[in-house]
């Protein structure tokens, strides 16, 4: 994505007259800032896209290309189900057929290959990706403990100064965004979370959201049967 299509977004829905404070439902999923233009944009990037927009600002349906399992993707569909954003969903599964995010198809709407992608009116905005797991190899089981444990050591102690019934308060936040998906990817990697028992509180609470509910692994259309809800 060229920085000219940062501004681009920006410019397009400021010009329909959807930035105003009476778009933003949820004040705690604010961003400052349009984060800066760079190769590709992050999760905030999206969400700053989400607070400020309304259904009435698309001029076509967003299209979402998604991984069930996939963290980044899980942050993205809570965003979207937060704010009442209906989609249409494309699941990419980065394992069958040696990772579809590799085909000539995919490439083409997204050349960094991976997921979550999102289209909106054209322009495409991306993230994330497995890469560094399959880097990993072998120790990817190890090297996912010892960066969940180092990152949950930390967050817990802040917790106790910012918790409420969330990680900030008593409001869904962007932190909660990361946190639920990160409390599955523990899961999955089978971190011990009974040292972290204020993420354990607020992801229990979390996942009683009908967006959390929703935009849950376990429901998306692309999620295996043996994995299912």
């Amino acid at each position: 994505m060229r920085d000219s299509d940062g501004a681009q977004i920006r410019n397009s829905y400021l010009q329909k007259g959807a930035l105003s404070p009476a778009n933003i439902a949820l004040p705690c999923l604010r961003v400052p800032e349009m984060p800066s233009a760079h190769a590709f944009f992050s999760l905030n990037t999206i969400l700053w896209c989400f607070q400020h927009i309304t259904l009435s600002s698309f001029s076509s349906q967003p299209i979402l290309y998604s991984y069930f399992r996939s963290s980044c993707s899980w942050r993205v569909r809570i965003a979207l189900a937060l704010k009442g954003i209906s989609y249409d969903l494309v699941p990419v599964n980065l394992i069958k057929d040696g990772g579809q995010q590799f085909s000539a198809e995919y490439k083409a709407l997204n050349p960094m290959q991976q997921v979550p992608a999102l289209k909106i009116d054209g322009i495409t905005i991306s993230q994330s990706n497995l890469s560094v797991l399959k880097q990993m190899g072998e120790k990817k089981m190890e090297w996912a403990q010892n960066c969940i444990t180092s990152g949950f050591q930390a967050l817990e102690q802040i917790l106790q100064h910012t918790a409420g019934r969330y990680c900030v308060g008593d409001e869904v936040s962007m932190a909660d965004l990361c946190l639920a998906p990160q409390v599955a990817n523990a899961e999955r990697f089978k971190v011990d979370m009974g040292p972290y028992p204020t993420i354990t509180r607020i992801n229990k609470a979390l996942l009683e959201l009908e967006a959390f509910k929703i935009s849950h692994p376990s429901r998306q259309p692309d999620t295996p049967a043996e994995l299912r809800a």
